[in-house]
Protein backbone atom coordinates (compact mmCIF):
# COMPACT_ATOMS: atom_id res chain seq x y z
CA UNK A 1 0.00 0.00 0.00
CA UNK A 2 1.51 3.33 -1.09
CA UNK A 3 2.26 5.90 1.56
CA UNK A 4 0.64 9.28 1.14
CA UNK A 5 2.37 12.16 2.84
CA UNK A 6 0.21 15.01 4.06
CA UNK A 7 0.78 18.53 2.69
CA UNK A 8 1.91 19.61 6.16
CA UNK A 9 4.63 16.96 6.37
CA UNK A 10 5.74 17.71 2.81
CA UNK A 11 5.93 21.42 3.61
CA UNK A 12 8.05 20.75 6.71
CA UNK A 13 10.40 18.56 4.67
CA UNK A 14 10.76 21.26 2.01
CA UNK A 15 11.48 23.92 4.63
CA UNK A 16 13.99 21.66 6.39
CA UNK A 17 15.73 20.91 3.09
CA UNK A 18 15.84 24.59 2.21
CA UNK A 19 17.32 25.44 5.62
CA UNK A 20 19.97 22.72 5.31
CA UNK A 21 21.02 24.02 1.90
CA UNK A 22 21.02 27.65 3.01
CA UNK A 23 22.79 27.05 6.34
CA UNK A 24 24.96 24.03 5.51
CA UNK A 25 27.98 25.38 7.37
CA UNK A 26 25.90 26.16 10.47
CA UNK A 27 24.46 22.63 10.46
CA UNK A 28 27.92 21.07 10.09
CA UNK A 29 29.34 23.26 12.85
CA UNK A 30 26.42 22.30 15.10
CA UNK A 31 27.12 18.60 14.51
CA UNK A 32 30.81 19.15 15.28
CA UNK A 33 30.06 21.06 18.48
CA UNK A 34 27.56 18.44 19.69
CA UNK A 35 30.03 15.65 18.92
CA UNK A 36 32.72 17.48 20.89
CA UNK A 37 30.34 17.76 23.83
CA UNK A 38 30.15 13.98 23.93
CA UNK A 39 33.92 13.89 24.42
CA UNK A 40 34.01 16.84 26.83
CA UNK A 41 30.73 17.09 28.81
CA UNK A 42 29.51 20.63 29.56
CA UNK A 43 31.03 22.20 32.65
CA UNK A 44 31.97 25.59 34.09
CA UNK A 45 34.83 26.03 31.58
CA UNK A 46 32.34 26.30 28.71
CA UNK A 47 31.57 29.86 29.78
CA UNK A 48 35.05 30.92 28.71
CA UNK A 49 34.82 29.44 25.22
CA UNK A 50 32.63 32.06 23.56
CA UNK A 51 34.13 35.45 22.75
CA UNK A 52 31.16 37.76 23.32
CA UNK A 53 33.09 40.76 21.97
CA UNK A 54 33.51 39.11 18.56
CA UNK A 55 29.83 38.13 18.40
CA UNK A 56 28.72 41.66 19.29
CA UNK A 57 31.08 43.34 16.80
CA UNK A 58 29.98 41.02 14.00
CA UNK A 59 26.35 41.77 14.78
CA UNK A 60 26.98 45.53 14.76
CA UNK A 61 28.87 45.49 11.48
CA UNK A 62 26.29 43.31 9.72
CA UNK A 63 23.40 45.46 10.95
CA UNK A 64 25.01 48.73 9.83
CA UNK A 65 25.96 47.31 6.43
CA UNK A 66 22.34 46.22 5.95
CA UNK A 67 21.44 49.85 6.55
CA UNK A 68 23.88 51.02 3.87
CA UNK A 69 22.35 48.55 1.42
CA UNK A 70 18.82 49.62 2.29
CA UNK A 71 19.74 53.25 1.58
CA UNK A 72 20.96 52.26 -1.90
CA UNK A 73 24.52 53.46 -1.28
CA UNK A 74 26.39 50.66 -3.08
CA UNK A 75 24.27 50.51 -6.24
CA UNK A 76 24.28 54.30 -6.55
CA UNK A 77 28.08 54.36 -6.38
CA UNK A 78 28.34 51.52 -8.89
CA UNK A 79 26.03 53.17 -11.42
CA UNK A 80 27.90 56.46 -11.27
CA UNK A 81 31.23 54.73 -11.79
CA UNK A 82 29.99 52.66 -14.73
CA UNK A 83 27.71 55.07 -16.58
CA UNK A 84 29.20 56.03 -19.93
CA UNK A 85 31.86 53.28 -20.09
CA UNK A 86 32.81 52.84 -23.76
CA UNK A 87 35.41 50.06 -23.54
CA UNK A 88 35.12 46.57 -22.06
CA UNK A 89 38.51 46.76 -20.31
CA UNK A 90 37.69 49.70 -18.00
CA UNK A 91 34.23 48.21 -17.47
CA UNK A 92 35.67 44.92 -16.23
CA UNK A 93 38.28 46.72 -14.14
CA UNK A 94 35.67 48.89 -12.40
CA UNK A 95 33.44 45.88 -11.65
CA UNK A 96 36.34 43.96 -10.10
CA UNK A 97 37.68 46.95 -8.15
CA UNK A 98 34.22 47.65 -6.72
CA UNK A 99 34.33 44.24 -5.05
CA UNK A 100 37.97 44.59 -4.03
CA UNK A 101 37.74 47.94 -2.25
CA UNK A 102 34.19 47.69 -0.89
CA UNK A 103 34.99 44.35 0.77
CA UNK A 104 37.57 46.10 2.95
CA UNK A 105 34.77 47.95 4.75
CA UNK A 106 31.57 45.95 4.28
CA UNK A 107 33.00 42.37 4.26
CA UNK A 108 33.52 40.03 1.32
CA UNK A 109 30.06 38.47 1.72
CA UNK A 110 28.20 41.77 1.42
CA UNK A 111 30.38 42.96 -1.49
CA UNK A 112 29.48 39.85 -3.49
CA UNK A 113 25.80 39.85 -2.52
CA UNK A 114 25.64 43.45 -3.77
CA UNK A 115 27.81 43.47 -6.88
CA UNK A 116 27.57 39.98 -8.44
CA UNK A 117 23.86 40.36 -9.38
CA UNK A 118 24.65 43.91 -10.52
CA UNK A 119 27.51 42.63 -12.72
CA UNK A 120 25.34 39.97 -14.34
CA UNK A 121 22.72 42.63 -15.07
CA UNK A 122 25.27 45.11 -16.50
CA UNK A 123 26.94 42.58 -18.81
CA UNK A 124 23.56 41.37 -20.06
CA UNK A 125 22.56 44.98 -20.84
CA UNK A 126 25.90 45.52 -22.60
CA UNK A 127 25.46 42.38 -24.73
CA UNK A 128 28.57 40.75 -23.22
CA UNK A 129 26.99 37.67 -21.67
CA UNK A 130 30.05 35.58 -22.58
CA UNK A 131 32.11 37.57 -20.03
CA UNK A 132 29.82 36.93 -17.06
CA UNK A 133 31.67 33.87 -15.75
CA UNK A 134 35.04 35.58 -15.97
CA UNK A 135 33.72 38.72 -14.29
CA UNK A 136 32.02 36.85 -11.42
CA UNK A 137 35.10 34.70 -10.77
CA UNK A 138 37.36 37.77 -10.71
CA UNK A 139 34.93 39.61 -8.44
CA UNK A 140 34.94 36.65 -6.06
CA UNK A 141 38.73 36.66 -5.98
CA UNK A 142 38.67 40.43 -5.50
CA UNK A 143 36.27 40.29 -2.56
CA UNK A 144 38.22 37.53 -0.81
CA UNK A 145 41.59 39.21 -1.39
CA UNK A 146 40.49 42.79 -0.75
CA UNK A 147 38.76 41.84 2.48
CA UNK A 148 42.04 40.61 3.96
CA UNK A 149 43.39 44.17 4.06
CA UNK A 150 41.36 45.34 7.07
CA UNK A 151 40.22 44.06 10.43
CA UNK A 152 36.54 44.36 9.43
CA UNK A 153 36.94 42.93 5.93
CA UNK A 154 36.05 39.38 6.92
CA UNK A 155 35.09 37.45 10.08
CA UNK A 156 38.42 35.64 10.44
CA UNK A 157 40.35 38.92 10.48
CA UNK A 158 38.06 40.40 13.11
CA UNK A 159 38.40 37.26 15.22
CA UNK A 160 42.19 36.97 14.97
CA UNK A 161 42.73 40.69 15.56
CA UNK A 162 40.74 40.49 18.80
CA UNK A 163 41.85 37.01 19.86
CA UNK A 164 45.58 37.80 19.71
CA UNK A 165 45.10 41.41 20.86
CA UNK A 166 47.06 42.61 17.82
CA UNK A 167 48.31 46.12 17.16
CA UNK A 168 47.11 47.82 13.98
CA UNK A 169 50.71 48.08 12.75
CA UNK A 170 51.36 44.38 13.29
CA UNK A 171 48.13 43.39 11.58
CA UNK A 172 48.71 45.58 8.52
CA UNK A 173 52.32 44.43 8.19
CA UNK A 174 50.95 41.02 7.20
CA UNK A 175 47.79 41.90 5.28
CA UNK A 176 48.68 44.99 3.24
CA UNK A 177 51.60 43.50 1.24
CA UNK A 178 49.43 40.55 0.19
CA UNK A 179 46.49 42.84 -0.60
CA UNK A 180 48.73 45.11 -2.71
CA UNK A 181 50.12 42.14 -4.66
CA UNK A 182 46.54 40.93 -5.13
CA UNK A 183 45.53 44.32 -6.51
CA UNK A 184 48.24 44.10 -9.18
CA UNK A 185 47.26 40.54 -10.13
CA UNK A 186 43.55 41.39 -10.34
CA UNK A 187 44.20 44.56 -12.37
CA UNK A 188 46.23 42.63 -14.94
CA UNK A 189 43.66 39.82 -15.09
CA UNK A 190 40.80 42.31 -15.54
CA UNK A 191 42.32 44.15 -18.49
CA UNK A 192 43.87 41.09 -20.16
CA UNK A 193 40.97 40.91 -22.57
CA UNK A 194 40.37 41.74 -26.22
CA UNK A 195 39.62 45.43 -26.79
CA UNK A 196 35.91 45.86 -27.50
CA UNK A 197 33.56 48.81 -27.66
CA UNK A 198 30.67 48.76 -25.23
CA UNK A 199 27.99 51.16 -24.06
CA UNK A 200 26.62 50.92 -20.53
CA UNK A 201 23.29 52.48 -19.68
CA UNK A 202 20.69 51.81 -17.01
CA UNK A 203 16.92 51.68 -17.39
CA UNK A 204 16.41 53.37 -14.03
CA UNK A 205 18.76 55.56 -12.06
CA UNK A 206 19.69 54.38 -8.56
CA UNK A 207 19.92 57.04 -5.90
CA UNK A 208 20.39 57.21 -2.15
CA UNK A 209 16.91 56.97 -0.64
CA UNK A 210 17.44 58.90 2.58
CA UNK A 211 20.56 61.04 3.07
CA UNK A 212 19.76 61.73 6.72
CA UNK A 213 19.43 58.03 7.50
CA UNK A 214 22.61 57.27 5.55
CA UNK A 215 24.54 59.79 7.66
CA UNK A 216 23.24 58.12 10.81
CA UNK A 217 24.42 54.72 9.57
CA UNK A 218 27.80 56.26 8.75
CA UNK A 219 28.01 57.50 12.34
CA UNK A 220 27.19 54.01 13.64
CA UNK A 221 29.84 52.55 11.35
CA UNK A 222 32.41 54.89 12.90
CA UNK A 223 31.35 53.63 16.35
CA UNK A 224 31.88 50.05 15.13
CA UNK A 225 35.37 50.88 13.88
CA UNK A 226 36.23 52.58 17.18
CA UNK A 227 35.16 49.41 18.97
CA UNK A 228 37.22 47.21 16.66
CA UNK A 229 40.29 49.33 17.43
CA UNK A 230 39.41 49.22 21.15
CA UNK A 231 38.94 52.99 21.45
CA UNK A 232 35.31 52.43 22.47
CA UNK A 233 33.97 49.52 24.51
CA UNK A 234 32.08 47.06 22.33
CA UNK A 235 29.06 47.14 24.67
CA UNK A 236 28.55 50.86 23.95
CA UNK A 237 28.61 50.31 20.17
CA UNK A 238 26.31 47.29 20.46
CA UNK A 239 23.80 49.21 22.57
CA UNK A 240 23.88 52.18 20.17
CA UNK A 241 23.37 50.02 17.06
CA UNK A 242 20.63 47.92 18.66
CA UNK A 243 18.74 50.94 20.00
CA UNK A 244 18.98 52.78 16.67
CA UNK A 245 17.75 49.74 14.73
CA UNK A 246 14.84 49.18 17.10
CA UNK A 247 13.73 52.80 16.72
CA UNK A 248 14.43 53.52 13.04
CA UNK A 249 14.98 50.26 11.12
CA UNK A 250 13.47 47.40 13.09
CA UNK A 251 12.84 45.20 10.05
CA UNK A 252 16.53 45.31 9.07
CA UNK A 253 17.33 43.38 12.24
CA UNK A 254 15.67 40.39 10.56
CA UNK A 255 18.19 40.61 7.69
CA UNK A 256 21.27 40.21 9.89
CA UNK A 257 23.04 36.91 9.22
CA UNK A 258 22.29 35.22 12.52
CA UNK A 259 23.38 31.93 10.95
CA UNK A 260 26.95 33.26 10.85
CA UNK A 261 26.75 34.33 14.49
CA UNK A 262 25.44 30.90 15.49
CA UNK A 263 28.20 29.27 13.42
CA UNK A 264 30.79 31.21 15.39
CA UNK A 265 29.23 30.09 18.68
CA UNK A 266 29.29 26.46 17.54
CA UNK A 267 32.92 26.64 16.47
CA UNK A 268 33.90 28.41 19.70
CA UNK A 269 32.43 25.42 21.54
CA UNK A 270 34.08 22.93 19.19
CA UNK A 271 37.50 24.61 19.35
CA UNK A 272 37.33 24.93 23.13
CA UNK A 273 36.51 21.26 23.55
CA UNK A 274 39.16 20.13 21.06
CA UNK A 275 41.77 21.97 23.09
CA UNK A 276 40.85 19.87 26.12
CA UNK A 277 41.28 16.51 24.36
CA UNK A 278 44.96 15.60 24.88
CA UNK A 279 45.38 13.61 21.64
CA UNK A 280 43.83 16.35 19.47
CA UNK A 281 45.77 19.07 21.26
CA UNK A 282 49.03 17.21 20.69
CA UNK A 283 48.31 16.51 17.00
CA UNK A 284 47.29 20.06 16.07
CA UNK A 285 50.11 21.58 18.12
CA UNK A 286 52.62 19.36 16.32
CA UNK A 287 51.25 20.23 12.85
CA UNK A 288 51.18 23.95 13.58
CA UNK A 289 54.65 23.86 15.08
CA UNK A 290 56.00 22.34 11.86
CA UNK A 291 54.26 24.75 9.48
CA UNK A 292 51.43 27.01 10.63
CA UNK A 293 50.99 28.59 7.21
CA UNK A 294 50.59 25.29 5.33
CA UNK A 295 48.33 23.81 8.02
CA UNK A 296 46.00 26.83 7.98
CA UNK A 297 45.84 26.89 4.16
CA UNK A 298 45.03 23.17 3.99
CA UNK A 299 42.49 23.37 6.83
CA UNK A 300 40.75 26.24 5.02
CA UNK A 301 40.30 24.08 1.91
CA UNK A 302 38.39 21.49 3.94
CA UNK A 303 36.43 23.36 6.62
CA UNK A 304 36.57 26.96 5.26
CA UNK A 305 38.82 29.73 6.49
CA UNK A 306 36.61 31.17 9.24
CA UNK A 307 36.24 27.87 11.17
CA UNK A 308 39.93 27.14 10.49
CA UNK A 309 40.92 30.44 12.13
CA UNK A 310 38.77 29.77 15.20
CA UNK A 311 39.95 26.17 15.57
CA UNK A 312 43.68 26.64 14.97
CA UNK A 313 44.05 29.82 17.02
CA UNK A 314 43.81 27.77 20.19
CA UNK A 315 46.93 25.79 19.33
CA UNK A 316 49.49 28.33 18.10
CA UNK A 317 50.99 31.67 19.08
CA UNK A 318 52.21 32.22 15.49
CA UNK A 319 49.48 34.67 14.56
CA UNK A 320 51.34 36.04 11.53
CA UNK A 321 51.36 32.68 9.74
CA UNK A 322 47.80 31.91 10.80
CA UNK A 323 46.52 35.31 9.64
CA UNK A 324 48.25 34.98 6.27
CA UNK A 325 47.27 31.31 5.94
CA UNK A 326 43.52 31.61 6.50
CA UNK A 327 43.31 34.63 4.19
CA UNK A 328 45.34 33.19 1.32
CA UNK A 329 43.68 29.86 2.15
CA UNK A 330 40.36 31.39 1.13
CA UNK A 331 41.55 30.71 -2.41
CA UNK A 332 41.29 27.20 -3.77
CA UNK A 333 38.14 25.12 -3.36
CA UNK A 334 34.67 26.73 -3.45
CA UNK A 335 34.26 26.00 0.27
CA UNK A 336 37.62 27.54 1.24
CA UNK A 337 35.74 30.83 1.69
CA UNK A 338 32.01 30.98 2.34
CA UNK A 339 31.89 34.11 0.17
CA UNK A 340 32.83 31.97 -2.84
CA UNK A 341 29.67 29.91 -2.31
CA UNK A 342 27.60 33.09 -2.36
CA UNK A 343 28.90 33.97 -5.85
CA UNK A 344 28.30 30.42 -7.06
CA UNK A 345 24.70 30.42 -5.81
CA UNK A 346 23.94 33.80 -7.41
CA UNK A 347 25.50 32.78 -10.73
CA UNK A 348 23.60 29.47 -10.83
CA UNK A 349 20.31 31.38 -10.53
CA UNK A 350 21.10 33.46 -13.63
CA UNK A 351 19.73 32.63 -17.09
CA UNK A 352 21.95 30.34 -19.16
CA UNK A 353 24.22 29.44 -16.24
CA UNK A 354 26.95 26.87 -17.02
CA UNK A 355 27.92 25.26 -13.69
CA UNK A 356 30.78 23.06 -14.92
CA UNK A 357 32.34 25.86 -16.95
CA UNK A 358 32.07 28.21 -13.98
CA UNK A 359 33.72 25.68 -11.64
CA UNK A 360 36.51 25.07 -14.16
CA UNK A 361 37.28 28.80 -14.51
CA UNK A 362 36.91 29.34 -10.76
CA UNK A 363 39.29 26.50 -9.89
CA UNK A 364 41.91 27.55 -12.44
CA UNK A 365 41.83 31.19 -11.33
CA UNK A 366 41.97 30.30 -7.63
CA UNK A 367 44.84 27.85 -8.00
CA UNK A 368 46.80 30.40 -10.05
CA UNK A 369 46.21 33.16 -7.48
CA UNK A 370 47.09 30.83 -4.59
CA UNK A 371 50.32 29.77 -6.33
CA UNK A 372 51.29 33.43 -6.86
CA UNK A 373 50.45 34.67 -3.36
CA UNK A 374 51.55 31.75 -1.19
CA UNK A 375 55.31 32.49 -1.56
CA UNK A 376 54.68 36.10 -0.50
CA UNK A 377 52.66 34.90 2.50
CA UNK A 378 55.57 32.63 3.45
CA UNK A 379 57.97 35.60 3.40
CA UNK A 380 55.72 37.59 5.75
CA UNK A 381 55.68 34.98 8.52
Amino acid sequence: MAKVSSPGVSNIKNKAGSFLRREAVLCISLVFSLASMAAVPPDALYAGYIDIRIICLLFCLMAVVQGFQECGLFLTMAQRLLSGCRQIRPLMLILVMLSFFSSMLVTNDVALITFVPFTILVLNFAGKKELIVRAVVLETLAANLGSMATQVGNPQNLFLYANYDLSAAGFFSVTLPIAFASLIILSLASIFIKRQDVRVSFECCAKVKDIRLLCMYAGLFVLCLLSVFRVLHYAVATAAVLLFMLVFSRRLLLKVDYGLLATFVCFFLFAGNMGRIPQVHELLSRLLEKNTLATSVLASQVISNVPAAVLLSGFTADWRSLLAGVNVGGLGTPIASLASLISLKIYLRSDGARPLFYLAVFTAANIAALALLLPLAALLR
